[in-house]
């Protein structure tokens, strides 16, 4: 009797998390000797606090364009997305059993959950797990310094990386091995439509057209360090970060494009300065990784609580953009309505939560990342610490003046008009029955 073959055939599973593109994605790229290859991504859940559950409208439609651009790119390859919903440490695990997956690849990306999930993953499944870099500017061999030296300031790390090479993206795949037979269903559509007063698609080509716009089309980049604080999104901002945060576009790629830019048209000062926001975004996913739980937690690394009260109350005024300042009431619609903000706003808005409300600034990050369509965890977290004063920040946090900030961004008015964000006064504190004396 002849002895039995031993099966050799190298069956793959890529579990896409931000990094929702084919071009410039090495975790993806390494696939390029399997049998087979299934594409896998599994939905957000962002963190359950004060019952903020689920993705906002605008996120979930953003996400799911973005999904969908990159289902046609890998149909136009042969290959599909299998796009599910569940916890990784239980979804993943049954794929592989269920698929016979030999390899599984992923994009590093931060976050405490994220790590631990990984980590599990590694112990559990008894099969080759790979992370490869993320969507970063260098690599953790590349930074001139080991990552437990990381400089604790943005202006440390600045001077020592800013004349780094960046190294190109790599180009987009032309083939990928074919997917196992599974069923791959249609990507729903979500239930909210863009907004048209910031009518940002999903989706790497989207992506990659507001990059040609900005820069080639219109040259904005030639100014924007002026317009960069601007309350409106395509009034001065890039807007460059939604595609960032998913992944649509790879940082490396709109450095490089930057730098065409500088080299062919202008270099100059607010050129600089776009490049110069795109070393913050790197500051902030690296820190992330070496603060993972502190990240989170009320008082950071430095352990630095600030006293706070929790008034469910002032805080769902604050969410719904009904407090006594307009302009932050203005803000908040915006960003519930449109999901997005700009970064003068989210300082403005966060300080008023933290300062004048008193609230625990976790809630306010929490409800970002609820909304924001360019949600990432280091810079959302690491901004609100910033502001809180629990960061790796000298000054020790921030305290805007809503006076001040209205009269130099909004003198006229018009951005609170647009957004309603005149509202009627309301009592400062409500009496209900759970405050009522008990009588005889």
């Amino acid at each position: 009797m002849g002895e039995c073959l031993r099966d050799t055939s190298m069956r793959h599973l890529h579990w896409f998390q931000n990094d929702l593109r084919i071009a410039d994605n090495p975790a993806l790229a390494s696939h390029a000797a399997a049998d087979s290859l299934l594409c896998v991504y599994l939905m957000p859940k962002p963190r359950p606090w004060c019952n903020m559950i689920g993705l906002g409208g605008q996120r979930d439609r953003f996400l799911r364009e973005s999904l969908q651009d990159l289902k046609t790119a890998l149909n136009d390859r042969g290959q599909d997305l299998m796009v599910l919903e569940g916890s990784p440490e239980l979804v993943i695990p049954d794929l592989v059993k269920r698929y016979g997956i030999t390899d599984l690849s992923m994009s590093r990306t931060p976050g405490y959950y994220e790590r631990k999930t990984q980590e599990l993953l590694e112990s559990r499944l008894g099969i080759a797990v790979h992370t490869y870099r993320g969507n970063t500017l260098f690599e953790e061999q590349t930074l001139p310094f080991e990552l437990e030296h990381f400089p604790e300031t943005f202006s440390k790390f600045r001077r020592k990386v800013e004349k780094l090479t960046v190294r190109g993206p790599s180009a987009e795949l032309e083939r990928l091995p074919p997917p196992p037979a599974a069923q791959f269903d249609a990507i729903p559509r979500a239930a909210a439509l863009p907004s048209p007063a910031l009518p940002l698609p999903g989706g790497r080509q989207a992506g990659l057209r507001r990059l040609r716009q900005f820069l080639f089309d219109q040259e904005s980049i030639t100014d924007y360090k002026q317009t960069r604080n601007c309350l409106d999104g395509l009034d001065g901002s890039s807007t460059f970060s939604p595609w960032l945060a998913n992944g649509n576009l790879s940082v490396r790629e709109v450095a490089h494009e930057i730098f065409r830019f500088e080299r062919e048209r202008v270099a100059n000062e607010s050129t600089y300065w776009l490049y110069f926001e795109l070393l913050w975004r790197e500051f902030f996913h690296w820190r992330a990784i070496i603060d993972d739980i502190n990240l989170f937690r009320m008082g950071g690394v430095p352990r630095r609580v600030r006293g706070c009260t929790f008034e469910p109350r002032a805080f769902a005024r604050w969410c719904a953009g009904d407090t006594e300042y307009p302009l932050i009431n203005a803000l908040m619609r915006q960003l519930v309505e449109t999901g997005w903000m700009s970064n003068r706003g989210r300082q403005i808005a966060a300080s008023c939560l933290i300062n004048e409300l008193d609230l625990d600034w976790r809630f306010g990050a929490a409800f970002f990342e609820k909304h924001l369509i360019d949600y990432d965890v280091g810079s959302n977290y690491g901004n609100w610490q910033y502001i809180a004063g629990v960061g790796w920040d000298p000054r020790g946090g921030r305290h805007f003046n809503l006076e001040k900030q209205a009269r130099e961004h909004d003198p006229e008015g018009t951005f609170v008009a647009k957004w309603g964000g005149v509202r009627p006064s309301q009592p400062e504190f409500v009496t209900d029955a759970a405050d009522w004396p008990i009588g005889d």
